[in-house]
């Protein structure tokens, strides 16, 4: 087996995008990793706040028959985990990279396989920020479509973003405009590798419900420690 090896690379609008894989002696597992430039997108050893983004938005719904929206691909984990759920009738995954949806397809990256296979998923190119802000909604094929959950995991945080064109759906008006495409009693879950950020938790009080930002720990077996994330949830009312 290769200690290192380097899957693909792609040059997009963004930056230089990388995916690798190499083998860690340190937790004597295999590790992939997607890199933008030089900052670490994703990393397979650490999966936890991106499934608990899903386990929590599932948690805080009833019932079945659900549709549910992600925001950011990655690795498929946070969509392996909305899958795992029998009470998901379908997920819509937007990237605004080609590139990664592509690595999925071809099987590069493990989840692929699994995705391809689930019939109730469909993984769209797209511009998840620009579709936010679009009187057409996140789906282009069913506009004004409403779902019961939308769960993010794209920028490092609400302050620490991938693009700056991304800092309006973070305002008041950008987390107004996501309401709308939820359905009445829908949940919004968000990753952030940030502390509680208290202003954006205010934000989100403008226009949804039962707000809350829980700290995640999780191990680092690289450091030897805890490490923390933080999942923002919130719901839109009820009339």
């Amino acid at each position: 087996m290769k200690r290192f090896e380097e899957l693909d690379w792609r040059r997009t609008p963004m930056g230089e995008l990388t995916l690798r894989r190499r083998w860690d002696p340190t937790v004597n597992t295999e590790v992939y990793e997607i890199k933008l430039d030089d900052e670490f997108l994703m990393s397979s050893l650490f999966t936890s706040a991106e499934e608990e983004i899903a386990h929590r938005a599932l948690a805080a719904l009833p019932g079945t028959d659900l549709d549910i929206a992600v925001g950011g691909l990655g690795l498929g984990y946070t969509a392996q985990a909305v899958l795992a759920s029998d009470r998901v009738r379908s997920l819509l995954v937007i990237d605004t990279l080609s590139e990664v949806i592509d690595w999925h397809q071809r099987g590069l990256i493990p989840a692929g396989e699994q995705l391809a296979a689930d019939t109730r998923c469909t993984l769209r190119h797209g511009d998840f920020f620009a579709l936010n802000h679009s009187p057409a909604g996140l789906d282009s094929d069913q506009p004004g479509r409403q779902f019961h959950a939308i769960v993010v995991d794209i920028d490092h945080s609400p302050r620490h973003l991938l693009d700056p064109a991304h800092a309006d759906f973070y305002t008041p008006g950008g987390l107004q405009r996501l309401a709308t495409h939820l359905h009445p009693g829908g949940v919004f879950t968000l990753w952030s590798n940030d502390p509680p950020d208290e202003e954006f938790t205010t934000h989100l009080q403008h226009d949804f419900i039962d707000v809350c930002a829980d700290v995640v720990t999780f191990d680092n077996p690289l450091q030897q420690r805890s490490a923390t994330a933080t999942v923002y949830l919130a719901k839109t009312p009820v009339p």
